[in-house]
């Protein structure tokens, strides 16, 4: 679906290699996203049962980590990881910057194209 979504899109010069391609990033999505399943769940073990959600609530919960992996997945593992640390932990620019072993300007980069994937996910494509 994301590559019919593509304004241009190539015939590929090793079909059998862009077939493997394909595989090999839907299955990383696959997992990445099952690991994330599963630490809510881990985390939802810590709580009491009688604060749980309802199962209505922790499926709008999980649709919603999912729907949030997807947007940041669009962004490069610095980038997310970047984006992560200032808004989950409240990490300060050097601090990440130093976590990521880059400079504080990218850092600022980094949290602006986290915050563009937000607006877009938000309002779309700024004209």
């Amino acid at each position: 679906m994301r590559l019919l979504g593509r304004d241009e899109l190539r015939e590929p010069r090793e079909p059998r290699a862009f077939l493997v391609a394909i595989a090999k990033g839907l299955l990383f999505d696959y997992f990445r996203r099952a690991a994330l399943e599963q630490a809510y769940l881990t985390e939802l073990m810590l709580i009491p049962e009688s604060e749980h959600p309802s199962p209505q609530e922790q499926h709008l919960i999980l649709e919603d980590l999912k729907a949030i992996d997807r947007l940041l997945g669009r962004l490069s593992s610095k980038a997310r990881a970047a984006f992560l640390y200032k808004r989950l932990d409240g990490l300060g620019h050097a601090e990440i910057a130093r976590r990521l072993g880059v400079s504080v300007p990218r850092v600022r980069q980094y949290l602006a194209q986290g915050i563009r994937q937000c607006y877009i996910a938000l309002y779309g494509e700024p004209s």
